[in-house]
């Protein structure tokens, strides 16, 4: 199992900086950057990675999760593969078909349909992971929304980029067990505790369908709440926050890794704080491991 924060990229550079510092010596792996380019709050997600990567050195990176229709997927798969190189391999790409569409639409990109959106992701996401081939010299790829022209393939990344998708709806979540590399499921108040069951079957029966183990189809769950020292009630459906003690957060998480095959879990807390991320990594995490088989390895 793997273990990270989500991180919201507010205009604080230097708290952010600070933020991941302390999740990487604190031993989580991994930081979810949000992606909302079209937020007067928030600053670039990809250029905050370039800058949170480049004052760290073990732990990943992901925006949490891609706008896909406010980048092309040629120059994103070449930003992917700059920021994995500059970091010896420690960038993932968490994306999305597109959830704001009216926000989306303020920064001139036509709006798309739902079903128009996801053939679009499918179209972008060969058109990345060619260009990541280190023998592919050239790219040359006619889609209905993205065509690229004989434009240069490379350079590659230092690993395997894995891509996981933000997917919500059945035909997405049959779409990520297709062909994504991983599912990042959406908080809550998107898709409610208890659709994750039958969201995960979904992607099982997708990735079955296609010849694929279901088993590489990475999970990640990511929770809302906040990490306390007094006994809360733990949501069983809807999209209340978790908000409890380390031993109910490890109840809670350890359930999800046992019950579901879920293998990553990003925090968003409520407060972004240097203290809320270090109580998840040294007193959550830890507690989890103890109640998962094999200590969750």
């Amino acid at each position: 199992m793997e273990f990270g924060f989500s991180l919201v990229p507010t205009p604080d550079i230097p708290g952010h900086r600070e933020l991941v510092k302390v999740a990487e010596e604190t031993g989580l792996d991994l930081v979810g950057i949000q992606d909302h380019p079209y937020a007067q709050s928030q600053v670039d997600a990809f250029a905050l990675i370039g800058t949170l990567l480049e004052h760290t050195d073990r732990i990943r990176f992901f925006p949490d999760v891609a706008s896909l229709p406010l980048r092309p997927p040629a120059v994103l798969a070449n930003t992917a593969a700059t920021l994995d190189l500059a970091s010896g391999g420690r960038f993932e790409l968490g994306i999305g078909a597109g959830g704001y569409w009216r926000a989306i639409a303020t920064m001139g990109v036509p709006e798309l349909k739902p079903a128009q959106a996801l053939d679009a992701l499918g179209e972008a996401m060969e058109i990345m992971r060619t260009m990541w081939r280190p023998d592919q010299p050239t790219v040359r790829l006619s889609g209905t929304y993205y065509t690229v022209n004989g434009t240069h393939a490379g350079p590659p990344p230092a690993h395997p980029i894995n891509i996981w998708v933000g997917a919500q709806g059945p035909k997405a979540l049959r779409f990520t067990g297709r062909l994504a590399d991983g599912w990042a499921a959406p908080i809550p108040s998107y898709l409610p505790y208890e659709a994750w069951p039958e969201a995960n079957v979904i992607i099982d029966e997708a990735a079955r369908a296609e010849g694929r183990d279901p088993a590489d189809v990475l999970r990640m769950a990511q929770i809302v709440g906040t990490v306390t020292s007094t006994p809360g009630v733990l949501p069983t459906e809807g999209a209340d926050p978790v908000r409890g003690t380390p031993e109910q957060w490890a109840d809670f998480l350890a359930k999800l890794a046992i019950e579901q095959p879920f293998t990553t879990f990003i925090f968003w807390p409520e407060r972004q704080s240097v203290e809320q991320v270090v109580r998840f990594a040294t007193e959550v995490v830890p507690l989890v491991r103890q109640r998962t088989p094999n200590g969750g390895r």
